[in-house]
């Protein structure tokens, strides 16, 4: 790659095209994002307090939990805040290095929240199925080295893809048809195939299918022990925190593997757009919902905050 090849990329701007070129409707979609962004702002901020406040969520679940709403936290606030200032000034620019952080940040937490998902999955699948060794097996120290394990993987497999994916020099018009700086659609701007990153993303998805096969087959396992419980009671429990969990698995990945299983766009898809929301978005607003409005535990702790509240303020 020649250096004048380097310093054009590099010095290049990125549009982020976005939704609509109509005004109104940059404004209505801008509205929109925020208050889905400020929802899962209060959402995930209010599970990681109450966590972090009651002593009796100091367990492995609620371990993973808190470092699931923090994940979230930071997912959504990669990609919609910048979109959502775009849109009101409409403005919608990105520089090559704002659109580097992007990359990188992405894939730096959709990979750790990938094997985050699959470690809760196994924690479940330890606590109902061997409940007489769970705390030995998911004891605080296996706990840190597994949350510690999934962000170092996040790191890797982000270096990877952003050196991958930026190594390439970019010809044509810089228009990035998404609201984001994503990957599929920066591989449609490059000058010749990318190999390198089309062989990254590729082994990701190995991955990321295994590590979704893990789950399934954790749940199979799940599922089988909790019909055969003879209380209602805990099968109920059982349910009420597995389900919620395999809803934000399956959507989190059908829509990873659509999107990134496809040849890179030629021209512009309204789906495309649709399907970056629900791996984007969604798994952040969601979370905070399922996981309280499903949780006697959280709703507990939730009630015990309001009346120290107002205990104080008394």
């Amino acid at each position: 790659m020649s250096k004048e090849m380097n310093n054009f990329t590099f010095g290049r701007t990125f549009f982020l095209m976005g939704f609509s070129d109509i005004r109104e409707t940059q404004i209505l979609y801008s509205v929109l994002f925020l208050l889905i962004y400020l929802a899962a702002l209060l959402g995930n901020l209010l599970i990681i307090t109450l966590i972090i406040k009651d002593h009796r969520l100091h367990t492995p679940m609620y371990f993973f939990l808190k470092n699931l709403s923090f994940l979230d936290l930071c997912l959504i606030s990669i990609t919609v805040p910048k979109s959502i200032t775009n849109s009101l000034m409409n403005h919608n620019t990105i520089s090559f290095l704002g659109c580097v952080c992007q990359v990188f940040f992405f894939f730096l937490l959709a990979t750790t929240e990938v094997a985050l998902l699959t470690v809760m999955s196994y924690d479940r699948y330890i606590a109902i199925c061997h409940p007489l060794r769970y705390e030995v097996i998911m004891s605080h120290e296996a706990c840190v080295q597994m949350a510690v394990s999934s962000w170092v993987s996040g790191g890797l497999n982000a270096i990877l893809h952003t050196a991958c994916t930026f190594s390439e020099p970019m010809c044509g018009s810089p228009e990035v048809h998404q609201f984001f700086c994503d990957v599929p659609q920066l591989l449609s701007l490059a000058c010749s195939y990318n190999i390198g990153e089309l062989v990254i993303i590729g082994l990701s998805l190995m991955l990321d299918f295994g590590c979704f096969v893990f789950i399934d087959i954790s749940y199979i396992h799940i599922f089988s022990t909790v019909l055969r419980m003879p209380s209602k009671e805990g099968r109920s429990k059982a349910f009420s925190t597995c389900l919620p969990h395999l809803i934000v698995v399956t959507l989190f990945f059908s829509s990873g593997f659509f999107a990134y299983l496809r040849p890179p766009p030629k021209s512009p898809s309204p789906l495309d757009l649709l399907v970056s929301v629900f791996y984007t978005v969604m798994p952040p607003i969601m979370n905070p919902f399922i996981y309280s409005l499903r949780n006697k535990d959280l709703k507990m702790a939730l009630r015990e905050l309001q009346i120290s509240r107002q205990h104080l303020s008394n």
